[in-house]
């Protein structure tokens, strides 16, 4: 069997995190948190490529590891326009596509060109894989109340299928013969049905509970309301659904590990409203469960949030009768990067073409 040195890079909104890995086994992860000084000198994300890519470049230099043993580099996918999960080469259409700036400002849009830029001059492929906007919806979980609004799938995909992976590995199983339910507890919060290897619904983070930082689902009069009170701007609402909603909204903070420890002192608000966080994703799971019509093999809980004990045990608690809960913590992006292209140089899977 070959042996195979995979880069796996993965542009996250304040970090760049990357891994090399020997076949399935990890040389070396690493991550770089960024100011917010830093980043707010750049007026877009594209403007950011040089910076990122020189954050890499140093991570692998401070490592000592040789580029030229590379096989493949394997960048997180963007928000790109909706395409297929798994695999695809990084090709020129896709590179237009991203440089033209046109698509909605997110970090990982970075990562298949910091993919193309290392490989391109070793003569080895760049990836991106399961990208954020990778879509394999049933059509009639787009239909919403207003006939011009069609529901998108948007939520964690890169992670919750590689624990749906790591999960069924365990049980001795393949993911595509699997029903599961994945609640990816961040930042944002996504939570997503896994049919028989494919997502075929999603609550994304617009649309379910709310999260440490996102606002969730909000009732839509008040939100009318808030629009058109004159008390704020689009840029102002947009900031107070992600960024400014949430934990962060009520609590003043997003970082679950204070908010424990107010409650352990005694705070009563910050118990009911870190309460009513664990109800509202247990509501989703619930609601994202009924999709699958109970033939369900198994809840996880992953993301960053899910190692929390207190806030496990309190989901545990309202959705264990629906099937074995398992928690997965973490986000094993990167991993999932490598292990992905890992696939592709093996020819288990084979890459798709982006055309545009």
């Amino acid at each position: 069997m070959n042996n195979y040195y995979i880069l796996a890079i993965n542009p996250g909104s304040m970090s760049t995190k990357i891994g090399v890995f020997e076949n399935e086994n990890e040389v070396f992860t690493a991550s770089v948190e960024h100011q917010s000084r830093d980043l707010e000198t750049f007026p877009t994300i594209n403007a950011q490529f040089e910076f990122r890519k020189n954050t890499v470049m140093e991570i692998l230099g401070s490592h000592n590891f040789e580029i030229k043993k590379l096989s493949a580099v394997v960048g997180r996918g963007g928000l790109l326009p909706p395409i297929q999960a798994g695999g695809y080469t990084v090709n020129a259409a896709m590179k237009k596509l991203i440089w033209e700036g046109n698509l909605s400002q997110h970090a990982s849009n970075l990562g298949a060109l910091l993919a193309d830029t290392i490989a391109k001059p070793l003569g080895i492929p760049a990836f991106i894989y399961d990208a954020v906007s990778a879509d394999e919806m049933e059509d009639i979980a787009r239909i919403t109340g207003f006939p011009e609004v069609q529901r998108k799938s948007l939520c964690h995909v890169l992670n919750t299928k590689a624990m749906g992976r790591k999960y069924a590995m365990a049980l001795g199983k393949r993911y595509e013969d699997l029903n599961l339910v994945i609640a990816h507890l961040g930042g944002g919060i996504s939570i997503s049905a896994h049919k028989n290897g494919k997502i075929i619904d999603v609550i994304s983070d617009d649309m379910g509970p709310f999260s440490p930082e996102r606002s969730g689902s909000i009732p839509l009069f008040a939100v009318v309301e808030l629009c058109y009170n004159n008390r704020y701007d689009k840029k102002a609402m947009l900031k107070k659904i992600r960024g400014l909603g949430g934990l962060k909204g009520h609590l003043g903070t997003s970082d679950c590990r204070e908010i424990e420890k107010r409650i352990l002192a005694g705070d009563k608000k910050a118990e009911k409203i870190y309460e009513a966080q664990a109800y509202q994703i247990a509501k989703g799971i619930g609601e994202i469960a009924a999709v699958l019509k109970g033939n369900l093999d198994g809840i996880i809980l992953t993301g960053g949030m899910a190692y929390s004990e207190k806030m496990t045990a309190m989901i545990g608690e309202y959705i264990s009768f629906m099937g074995p809960v398992h928690c997965l913590p973490g986000e094993n992006e990167v991993e999932a990067l490598a292990l992905g292209g890992l696939r592709l140089l093996r020819k288990e899977e084979k890459p798709h073409v982006f055309r545009g």
